[in-house]
């Protein structure tokens, strides 16, 4: 077994990378430059240096991509690739992503600044989740139904057509094989449109999918900006479905731009404003302390699950935050490359100035700060730990996605106000709460409202498992055999038979 690397050698990593970065678009099995010429810049947020600028694709780019997409649904040497077939395709893909692993990690690293440690389980995620789906392709089957004995009636399941995914910054490479997974399992052709925030990975992705064997115009790159080469994927006419991850503003101009164009589906992933309720029976404070500090700092709070909003009933609401705060001293942000340090940087200095304005709203209204609330001193944009006591349910910080380390604490008395608490929120991607008590772990369980509930722990799940929201958190699920069922299409065959 080789040694742990260590921060000398992320960062020597690091340099040779630098140097040898992909930055054009991947269209057609090619990489090119732009049809425009022009490039944005990716910046390492840990740092400031400019990391490479990258190919600014545009609608121009996006009519071409569609173009190549269409033509290769159509002459079906994917859509109708044999099962077995496409199933040794997507595992040889799986297989050297794991091979690239710690280039894959590293790109997602030095490109919005999560510590390297994140970065690698986000790459064995991203593989777990290609070769879940790349099983299940020879494992699902269509339908029979039952007929009298002069008809046979089928049940197919096809693919869609030409998919768009939309992916986010905070999870670059593992968003990606989430949406392309089950599209690409489904025999699609996908178009990938990364964030403009963090676009490396995908483009490196790119490279391995061609040495994998994915037919030409089968997965695509298009790097650039969402109101460019965005839009252009989500008002074009062949484009049969959008799988986007991101804000909720975002998601429904998604929606509109379908409803404008070809009604082509649209799978969101949208907010989050999660509620973690902690009950005074839960079983070990100090263990849920650090469980809930992990749930709102893990990945400096750029998550769209974090248990941003805190619920602690009030019986042990001292002792608990106490035991929190203490937890939380041990997560402060450090060098990315370091596999020591538990966050990195905030992603740019966009969102960065967007944290800290959230952090003195929060102090205008009267919520007691009880850690954190300054930014570092440096070049690099790092946030501490940040934690609000006292916050009721009108103040922005405790409504409102801050999508950073910043927490909100609630106190309640009663099972039936922590409830209601919880769902007061135009979001439901997420909720958990900690309790010993199997009759009330049963009853919140069913009564909380949102896609996904964790019952004493937070964010635990595998592939074998959908997720997503409901309310304004989105419509879309990922992960599972269900994500396959939204790229594919029904077909139901009667056929008469003759007697």
């Amino acid at each position: 077994m080789s040694p742990t690397p260590t921060l000398a050698d992320w960062q020597a990593k690091a340099a040779v990378l630098s140097a040898n970065l992909e930055t054009r678009a991947f269209i057609d099995d090619e990489f090119v430059a732009a049809e425009s010429g022009k490039t944005f810049a990716t910046i390492n947020p840990a740092t400031g240096a400019i990391l490479a600028n990258v190919a600014s694709c545009d609608a121009a780019d996006a009519d071409k991509a569609v173009t190549m997409a269409r033509a290769a649904f159509t002459r079906g040497s994917w859509a109708r690739l044999a099962p077995t077939e496409r199933k040794l395709v997507m595992l040889r893909l799986a297989g050297l992503m794991e091979r690239h692993r710690d280039t894959l990690a590293l790109l997602d690293t030095l490109d919005m600044g999560k510590p390297i440690s994140s970065a690698q389980s986000d790459v064995s995620g991203a593989i777990g989740c290609i070769r879940h789906q790349a099983e299940s392709i020879d494992k699902l089957y269509g339908e029979v139904a039952p007929t009298g004995d002069d008809t046979l009636a089928l049940v197919l399941r096809e693919p869609l057509g030409v998919v768009a995914a939309i992916v986010p910054w905070n999870f670059p490479l593992m968003m990606t094989a989430w949406k392309i997974g089950p599209a690409l399992a489904a025999g699609n052709s996908v178009i990938l449109k990364p964030s403009e925030k963090s676009p490396l990975s995908a483009l490196y992705l790119a490279s391995l999918a061609r040495e994998a064997g994915l037919p030409s115009g089968v997965f695509q790159v298009l790097p650039g900006f969402g109101h460019t080469v965005g839009k252009a994927l989500a008002l074009s006419m062949e484009v049969n479905c959008l799988a986007f991850t991101g804000s909720t503003g975002v998601g429904k101009q998604l929606l509109q731009y379908a409803g404008q164009s070809n009604l082509k589906r649209v799978y969101l992933e949208c907010g989050g404003k999660s509620p973690n309720i902690v009950f005074a029976d839960c079983k070990d404070l100090d263990s849920v302390a650090r469980h809930a500090a992990e749930a709102i700092f893990y990945n400096q709070g750029e998550v769209c699950i974090a248990g941003s909003r805190l619920l602690v009933e009030n019986s042990v609401r001292e002792a608990f935050i106490d035991r929190l705060l203490a937890a939380a001293e041990s997560m402060q942000p450090g060098d990315p490359l370091d596999p020591a340090s538990f966050m990195g940087a905030i992603v740019d200095r966009t969102q960065y100035e967007r944290v800290l304005d959230y952090i003195r709203q929060g102090v205008e209204e009267g919520a007691r700060l009880r850690m954190g609330g300054k930014a570092q001193a440096g070049p690099g944009l790092f946030i501490g730990p940040t934690v609000f006591d006292d916050v009721t349910d009108d103040m922005v910080i405790g409504r409102e996605e801050i999508f950073g380390p910043v927490l909100s604490v609630f106190g309640f008395d009663t099972e039936e106000q922590a409830i209601a608490m919880a769902n007061d929120s135009d979001y439901g991607l997420a909720a958990g709460f900690w309790s010993q008590d199997i009759d009330r772990i049963m009853r919140v369980t069913r009564r909380l409202q949102s896609g996904q509930v964790f019952v004493n722990n937070w964010a635990g799940g595998d592939q074998t498992v959908p997720f997503g929201g409901v309310k304004q958190s989105g419509n879309g699920r990922d992960k599972s055999h269900h994500s396959l069922e939204e790229y594919s299409e029904l077909k139901s065959v009667w056929m008469s038979l003759s007697s």
